[in-house]
């Protein structure tokens, strides 16, 4: 647990890439539409193209984050990348953002998975915080689709591709533009009120790769096992998704002292409408204080919260002043929450 409060949300930019893959467009491999609206609320994803990276969806999502925060890429201090589906092992996807942006800064990748993005926020707040950063940026990443086997009906549905980004300096920065949001009565701080990250590794293999890295190298054959492709227990990682939202929530809202009845908008991370419905029920939001938009883009793992993020400050039903609480879980078992003020 931890807050963070003067760290400013000054833009945000997204990105996802132009092929759209319908449920009807899975039909061909076996896949059931009616069970995957049924079952997971979407009706279709993003998939990149054969020659796109992880880092040129981050680019793209970067060059409108800062476009949108009337920030020059000279300006840019520090840049994270939450991702699970890097360009290479090495270097990070961070320094191919670096080098592609023309920037000055230095550059990392965080991997823990879909709860990545709120990783990586807390931890480019913690260098605003401690005046060690003006202006980082921090974009959430992952190409889904490549880590997904094709033949599994039942989890390659669930996967897309695309990108988050977001601008964060101090509060009292030069911040000309307001990177969309609209204005509103804002007395009192900004930034990351509270924030719990958290990991259950016991749990790690309900959502893993099992081979790739070091433990168990990509031979010939883990290829014919297809044990490069992620392995899902569904049934209890839906489980555990919905507990530790509730528990995590709960815990952030008392350490700052705000109610849930005082949240503006949730933004949780898109996995599973089920998932989203069960858990904001436990905690007493209204269903339109939540924002959704796994439907259009399904499982964009550490994408998903910035990418919503994004088109809700677009869509207006975000102000200054305004709570937003945060959540993303996932592979790890990791887990990311926090309650913002625009």
């Amino acid at each position: 647990m931890g807050s963070l409060p003067g760290v400013r949300i000054w833009g945000c930019g997204s990105y996802v890439p132009d092929r759209v893959v319908t449920n009807e467009d899975l039909a061909a491999l076996g896949c059931d539409s009616e069970w995957i609206v049924r079952r997971t609320g979407i009706l279709e994803r993003r998939h990149a193209t054969a020659d796109q990276a992880t880092s040129d969806l981050c680019y793209e999502a970067a060059v409108r984050c800062l476009a949108d925060a009337s920030v020059s890429v000279d300006e840019v201090d520090l840049i994270l990348v939450a991702t699970i589906t890097p360009d290479h092992f090495t270097p990070s996807t961070a320094c191919h953002l670096q080098k592609r942006l023309g920037a000055f800064a230095a550059a990392m990748d965080l991997s823990a998975a879909c709860a990545g993005f709120v990783y990586a926020l807390a931890t480019g707040a913690q260098f605003v915080a401690a005046g060690n950063a003006k202006r980082v940026l921090v974009v959430g990443a992952d190409l889904m689709s490549r880590t997904i086997d094709p033949n599994d009906k039942k989890t390659y549905p669930l996967f897309g591709d695309g990108a988050g980004a977001v601008l964060i300096g101090p509060d009292d920065s030069r911040c000309p533009d307001d990177g969309g949001v609209e204005q509103a009565d804002a007395d009192g701080p900004s930034g990351i009120l509270s924030y719990q990250l958290g990991s259950e590794g016991c749990g790690g293999e309900m959502l893993c790769i099992p081979a790739g890295g070091t433990r168990l190298p990509l031979t010939e054959g883990a290829l014919r096992e297809g044990l490069q492709y992620m392995k899902m227990d569904g049934r209890n990682v839906f489980k555990w998704a919905v507990r530790v939202f509730d528990e995590s929530a709960k815990d952030v809202l008392a350490a700052a002292q705000v109610n849930a009845e005082e949240l503006a908008l949730v933004i949780m991370h898109q996995a599973n409408q089920r998932i989203i419905d069960s858990a904001v029920s436990d905690l007493g939001v209204p269903k339109d204080r939540v924002f959704v938009n796994l439907d259009r883009y399904g499982n964009t793992s550490g994408a998903s919260i910035p990418l919503a993020m994004d088109e809700a400050i677009r869509a207006g039903r975000i102000k200054r002043g305004d709570y937003v609480l945060l959540c993303g879980f996932g592979s790890g078992l990791a887990w990311g929450t926090a309650l913002l003020r625009f």
